[in-house]
């Protein structure tokens, strides 16, 4: 910006949307201080390099106020964890169950862990037995994103609500 710009000359455009074409830099800083506004380097890859003259306070200020705009429009996703067990009972399932399928009503994400214990390592297919099992119950409101898998210790699930 301004006195930063080593190029001998530059392609000039005005805020305006005017162009000024291929001039010296000097020039276009002549013409930048009699606007009383700043010359801005937009294209320095170009050949010949691109300068533009605005109000860099304001292009910088629009810039700000543009990015948190666009901040609030994002989604967060939420993941809520639903942590099981192999050994789990058959009504500790149905009650786990109905709060996963609170929680996809709602829009969340869900995560069904199934944590393997010691000896339990030995045969994971039984985790997954686990998650399979829960598939049906809330597969009339949601989508599986992800197969089950075996990460680590845990046996994992991820569900989305459907659209």
């Amino acid at each position: 910006m301004n006195d930063d710009i080593r190029v001998p000359e530059v392609r000039c455009n005005v805020d305006g949307g005017e162009s000024l074409g291929i001039i010296s830099t000097d020039e276009a800083m002549a013409k930048a201080n009699e606007m009383d506004l700043d010359l801005v380097l937009i294209a320095a890859d170009a050949n010949p390099p691109v300068a533009k003259i605005m109000d860099y306070g304001k292009f910088k200020y629009q810039k700000e106020k543009q990015l948190k705009e666009q901040k609030k429009k994002q989604v967060k996703v939420v993941v809520k964890e639903i942590k099981l067990s192999v050994k789990i009972a058959e009504n500790d399932i149905s009650y786990k169950v109905k709060h996963a399928r609170e929680f996809l009503e709602k829009g969340y994400h869900v995560k069904f862990r199934v944590f393997l214990k010691g000896r339990e390592m030995a045969h994971p297919e039984s985790a997954k037995e686990v998650l399979m099992h829960i598939w049906p119950m809330i597969e009339d409101i949601a989508v599986m994103d992800k197969e089950p898998r075996f990460e680590g210790r845990y046996y994992n699930m991820y569900v989305l609500p459907q659209k």
